[in-house]
């Protein structure tokens, strides 16, 4: 009994298997002339389309490949790129050596800001894009036109870092009607050179949601907390290269957004008085200890709070 179960399970998930994979989205690649971040935003009736769509590498470009999706156009497109093709170009060797051409859609940005979006023949209506310098937008099963119109107007009237932008011009979409089918998944990328943990990879901003009825008002929550790990990775990356003003400024903006992040706020204690700010230092650090008294005793043994150990306020502090 419990073989046949498992025999129909396997045949139905096979026959599932088969089936060409459908990323039905919309979505935006864009570039930032200013910063020389490079990104991704794409949302869709379609489960993880994070997993699929968007691929970027800072100083490179950023591609986004969906409809009857073949995944492999992510980081061929980018190597394509890297070795000094051009979007249109890339687009056009991608789409020679695939078997499903027509099927296919993609938006491609370069590290220079060219871009490109190409619709297939066979992509489900509605089906189209938008592209100008520093961006790509472009999506299909869409309930019209005016979501990609709506995008583009999003993301260049809109003011802030690019996956804010970005994050405008998925709402704007949606806005709009979006993918047809409804909600499901949203995703978001940025790269920029040295912005990732400890400044040794790329990967600025990486948020998903995978399966959620609002995904939108999630992935904005996150992103939220993404651009102030952002801020918060940048200052503690410069003042572990001893590039403290650097790591002040970056670290102050994170404190702006995060007032109540108590270990953003034990670090910028540390960066406050790398750079001869003491009391200040002192005034991060109280709040930190405060909202979470289990720092206290890294505070107490911390080298980097070494010229504080022998003041009266922080050994009441830690005490």
């Amino acid at each position: 009994m419990h073989r046949m179960v498992i025999a129909f399970a396997l045949t139905g998930l096979a026959v599932w298997a088969s089936e060409k994979p459908v990323a039905s989205t919309f979505s935006i690649v864009a570039r930032d002339p200013a910063t020389g971040e490079l990104g991704v935003a794409v949302a869709s009736r379609y489960f993880a389309v994070g997993a699929v769509v968007p691929w970027a590498k800072a100083g490179v470009g950023a591609v986004a490949t969906q409809s009857f999706v073949n995944p492999a156009f992510g980081p061929r497109g980018l190597d394509l790129l890297a070795k000094g093709m051009n979007p249109e170009q890339a687009l056009k060797a991608l789409l020679a050596n695939d078997d499903d051409p027509n099927g296919r859609q993609v938006g491609i940005v370069s590290a220079n800001g060219e871009s490109v979006t190409y619709s297939g023949p066979k992509c489900n209506p509605w089906a189209g894009g938008r592209h100008g310098p520093n961006y790509a937008i472009q999506g299909n099963i869409l309930t019209g036109e005016a979501v990609v119109d709506a995008m583009e107007t999003s993301f260049l009237g809109t003011k802030g870092t690019l996956a804010m932008r970005m994050f405008a011009a998925l709402l704007a979409g949606d806005s709009k009607g979006g993918d047809s089918r409804g909600r499901q998944s949203a995703a978001l990328i940025v790269v920029k050179e040295g912005a990732g943990a400890g400044g040794y990879d790329d990967r600025a901003i990486d948020i998903r949601v995978d399966d959620n009825p609002d995904p939108f008002r999630e992935l904005g929550r996150l992103l939220t907390l993404a651009e102030t790990n952002y801020l918060w990775n940048t200052g503690w990356t410069a003042f572990t290269k001893k590039n403290f003003p650097a790591a002040l400024e970056a670290q102050e903006r994170a404190a702006l957004v995060a007032p109540e992040n108590a270990e953003l706020l034990y670090d910028l204690a540390v960066i406050r008085l790398a750079n001869g700010r003491r009391a200040e230092s002192l005034a991060a650090l109280t709040k930190a200890l405060r909202l979470n008294p289990k720092l206290k005793q890294q505070a107490a043994n911390d080298k980097d709070l070494t010229s504080l150990h022998g003041d009266a306020a922080f050994q009441e502090l830690v005490r």
